[in-house]
C-alpha cells in the first residue's frame, strides 16, 4: 500500500531510525504531536510496510565476530529453480547477514558473511557454501576496516 508522507511522517521515520527504542511519548514530543495521534501515525507507517520491522543492532566485535567477508558466488545455471534452491539453502546459515542477486559482475550473488576468524570462515566456506548445488565459483574479499555502517535510509 502506497501512502504519501508529510513532514511529520518523515520526521517520525528519521527519529525512529536513529533510535528504535524511542518511546511514543518522547517521539510525540519531538515531532510536536500528542501521544495518540503520534501512535496512530506509527501504526499507519507499520501497516503500509514503510516500517518493516524493529530490531536491535549488535556489535560484532563485542561478540567475537572479527572477520567480515564479501563473497561473489557464481551459479552453473541461471534458472528460477536453481536460484530458489540456493536462496532456501542460505536462509538457514546464520553467518550470512546479507545476500543480493547482482548484475554487471562475474558473480550472480553477493553475500556478506560475519564469522569469528579465518578458521571459522574456511569451515563455513568449504563445509557449507561450496557444497550447495549449483555453486560453481566463489570469490572472497575481506573487509580490512569498515568506514561507514548505517542502517538509516535517507528520508527526504
Amino acid at each position: 500500500m502506497k501512502i504519501s508522507l508529510d513532514r511529520i511522517d518523515k520526521h517520525i521515520l528519521r527519529l525512529m531510525q536513529s533510535n528504535g527504542r524511542i518511546s511514543n511519548l518522547e517521539l510525540a514530543d519531538q515531532v510536536g504531536l500528542s501521544p495518540t495521534p503520534c501512535s496512530r501515525r506509527v501504526k499507519r507507517l507499520e501497516d503500509s510496510g514503510i516500517i518493516n520491522r524493529h530490531v536491535t543492532l549488535l556489535n560484532p566485535e563485542a561478540l567475537g565476530l572479527s572477520l567480515t567477508a564479501i563473497i561473489g558466488i557464481s551459479m552453473d545455471r541461471h534458472t528460477p529453480d536453481r536460484f530458489e534452491s540456493f536462496e532456501k539453502a542460505i536462509a538457514h546459515m546464520p553467518e550470512i547477514i546479507e545476500c543480493n542477486i547482482v548484475t554487471g559482475q562475474a558473480a550472480d550473488f553477493l553475500v556478506k558473511v560475519v564469522v569469528k576468524d579465518m578458521r571459522h570462515y574456511e569451515k563455513f566456506l568449504l563445509g557449507h557454501l561450496t557444497r550447495l548445488k549449483g555453486v560453481t565459483g566463489v570469490h572472497s574479499s575481506f573487509v580490512l576496516r569498515q568506514l561507514i555502517s548505517k542502517t538509516e535510509l535517507p528520508v527526504d
